[in-house]
C-alpha cells in the first residue's frame, strides 16, 4: 500500500501515480489534507482511493492514510505527491523487504539528491540526525519522505506525532523498538510543480525546524523518564 499526503499537488500528482503504477504498486491512497486545486479529483481519475482529512497537518493526513487497511497489507509505502522523490527506485526497496524493517530514501548519498536539496533542508538533516545520534546512539543520514516500512513495525512504533514531525518519530521510535532499519541511497528532485509548505519560505523553514527539535525533544523526556 502507497500512503500520499497531499495538499494543492494537482500539477504533479497525476504523474506521481501513473510512476507508482509502473513500478508494480496498485494500490495507492492519497489522503487530500485540505486541497484547493483539485487535488482529490486528479487522484481518483488516476486511479488512486482517495481519503479526506480537512484538518492540517503532515502526520494527520499519513494517519489517516493508514486506518483501516485491508487485512492483507504488510507494507506501506509513504511518497510526496509534489513529483521529488524518484520513485524509479521503488523495486529497490521492496528488494530489501526480507533484510528490515523501516527502509529509508537517503537522499544524502547521491549527487541528485544533494544537489536537489535546500541549504536549509541541508542543515536541518544534520542537525536532527546529529542530535538522534548523540539521544540514541543510532546515525541516520537523512530525514527523507520517502520510506517503506513493516506494517507490524508500525503498529509496535505507535505513532503518537500528528504534524511535521512525524518522520523523526517515527525514526527515532525505530531505534527504540530495536527495528532493523536500512538507508537505501536515493535520487531526489527539486519539486516539479506547485509550492511547497515548508521549504518554500523562511516562515515554513523555521516552523518545520522547532517542530522536529520539540519534538526530539519529547522524544527524549520521554525515554528518560521511561529509564527512572
Amino acid at each position: 500500500m502507497v500512503i500520499i499526503p497531499v495538499r494543492n499537488e494537482a500539477a504533479t500528482l497525476a504523474a506521481v501515480i501513473q510512476s507508482l503504477h509502473g513500478c508494480g504498486t496498485p494500490q495507492i491512497r492519497v489522503v487530500d489534507n485540505g486541497s484547493t486545486d483539485g487535488s482529490a479529483a486528479i487522484a481518483a481519475q488516476s486511479g488512486a482511493t482517495v481519503l479526506h482529512e480537512p484538518v492540517s497537518g503532515y502526520g494527520r493526513a499519513c494517519w489517516c492514510g493508514m486506518q483501516h487497511l485491508p487485512p492483507h497489507i504488510q507494507w506501506i509505502l509513504f511518497c510526496d505527491g509534489d513529483g521529488s522523490d524518484d520513485l524509479m527506485q521503488v523495486p529497490q526497496f521492496l528488494a530489501l523487504c526480507d533484510r528490515a524493517d523501516l527502509i529509508l530514501g537517503n537522499r544524502t548519498a547521491t549527487v541528485a539528491g544533494r544537489a536537489a536539496l535546500t541549504p536549509v533542508q541541508r542543515f536541518g538533516n544534520r542537525l536532527a540526525t546529529a542530535l538522534i545520534w548523540l539521544g540514541w546512539g543510532y546515525r541516520y543520514r537523512d530525514l527523507g519522505p520517502l520510506r517503506l516500512i513493516r506494517r507490524s513495525a508500525l503498529e509496535r512504533i505507535q505513532m503518537q506525532d500528528r504534524g511535521f514531525g512525524w518522520t523523526v518519530e517515527m525514526q527515532v521510535r525505530a531505534i527504540e523498538c530495536g527495528l532493523r532499519i536500512w538507508e537505501l541511497p536515493v535520487g531526489y528532485h527539486v519539486r516539479q510543480g506547485g509550492k511547497s509548505k515548508i521549504s518554500g519560505t523562511i516562515g515554513g523553514s523555521v516552523k518545520a525546524g522547532v517542530i522536529i527539535l520539540s519534538t526530539l525533544g519529547r522524544l527524549y523526556w520521554r525515554r528518560c523518564q521511561k529509564r527512572r
